[in-house]
């Protein structure tokens, strides 16, 4: 099966078993959900939770379970974190950025051309260029963004499925938080780190453990990991369909509508996770949700679905409307997605315009790729041009 598909099975279960009984390498029995409707009803209608999911064996790929930070909460908790990191994500922030991704995509390109004529797209571009931004946005010293790299990488990859590294990393994270913590303390700054710490002394009421969760694991790894993923990911996509990769390349104001179509087809979760718990009993149909039983919604399904989607497996970059849940739906509806889209659209307009033969260095079967317990993508790309 290609490494952007959809295992076929997600269409069969859509059609003949929507909530099917499943289990994770990891926890307890799941139901999980691969229609768009009951997807979106998962993760909006307060009769799940997340927050009983938390000391509960929940189906997971890692060995290891720990906490969730803010993907562990519910209202009103959560809409307390969200309200307050919400202001540093605005539409408005995201234009103000914008002219600074751009530049950034420009001397990422410019330093591949200098070591050409070969570069892995992935280290030498994907990665680098959400590690500057967030570790910019946040103000984390920018000497620092390889260590960055390398954690974030680590708490979503392999090795955490067997163990052994998640508690390693996740604690040298929280220490290397909480001493930035402590800095912006003694030295009042004006980036987002500087904004939750004076929010967390100033009577909004969020505590030590979530402002580092939530500076942490929570923006710096959702931050960095889902844009190094999609972006070669995507490429790779353009790149063995030139009917997709030369439409783009003649209409370049296509660029929103692709990236939106694109993280809609090219699945970037690696599977369905973060179970919700059920708080009641709750009917699909013909199935019985019974109260304390989890349920997994899956994305990458849920964006397929035909009665959605029409003709779901044709990529379309002129697809309206384009309801897809790749940044979740509801409360837990991904934070970033904004920074995330505007970071997609820079790259690939930059890519494509600076970039006119690129391609696969060695062909699709010279990329390596990751099926790590968060996400899926290239671990590496040999591009050429």
């Amino acid at each position: 099966m290609h490494e952007t598909s959809v295992s076929p099975l997600y269409a069969q279960l859509q059609r003949e078993e929507p909530l099917s009984r499943v289990r994770l390498p990891f926890g307890e029995p799941a139901w999980l959900a691969t229609r768009h409707a009951d997807v979106k009803l998962v993760l909006t209608d307060p009769r799940f939770s997340r927050a009983i999911a938390q000391g509960l064996d929940q189906p997971r790929l890692r060995r290891q379970s720990t906490g969730d930070g803010i993907m562990g909460m519910d209202p009103p908790d959560h809409t307390r974190l969200r309200r307050l990191v919400g202001k540093a994500f605005t539409s408005r922030r995201m234009n103000q950025m914008r002219a600074g991704v751009e530049t950034l995509a420009h001397r990422l390109i410019d330093d591949m051309a200098a070591k050409g004529p070969e570069a892995d797209l992935v280290e030498d571009f994907a990665r680098l260029l959400p590690v500057t931004v967030i570790c910019d946005l946040l103000g984390v010293p920018f000497e620092d963004r390889d260590v960055f790299s390398t954690w974030t990488e680590g708490v979503t990859g392999e090795a955490t499925m067997k163990g052994d590294v998640l508690f390693e990393i996740g604690d040298e994270l929280d220490k290397y938080m909480a001493d930035l913590v402590a800095q912006r303390r003694r030295e009042p700054t004006d980036d987002l780190l500087g904004a939750l710490v004076f929010a967390r002394d100033h009577g909004d009421k969020l505590t030590d453990t979530e402002l580092i969760a939530l500076a942490g694991a929570g923006l710096l790894t959702g931050g960095v990991e889902t844009v190094a993923s999609a972006l070669p990911s995507f490429v790779f996509t353009l790149l063995t369909r030139p009917d997709l990769l030369e439409r783009l390349r003649r209409s370049p104001e296509l660029m929103p509508g692709a990236v939106e179509e694109l993280l809609r087809h090219v699945p970037i979760n690696t599977a369905a996770m973060f179970a919700r718990y059920a708080l009641e009993d709750v009917r699909f149909g013909d199935v019985l949700v019974r109260t304390g039983d989890p349920v997994l919604p899956a994305l990458h399904a849920a964006n397929r679905d035909p009665e959605v989607f029409a003709d779901p497996e044709t990529i379309d970059f002129t697809r309206s409307p384009n309801p897809h849940v790749t940044f979740g739906h509801g409360p837990h509806h991904c934070i970033g997605a904004q920074l995330a889209r505007m970071e997609l659209q820079e790259s690939l307009t930059a890519l494509l315009s600076r970039l006119p033969e690129l391609r696969l260095a060695r062909g699709p079967q010279g990329v390596e790729w990751k099926f790590g317990v968060i996400v899926r993508g290239p671990s590496r790309m040999p591009i050429a041009w």
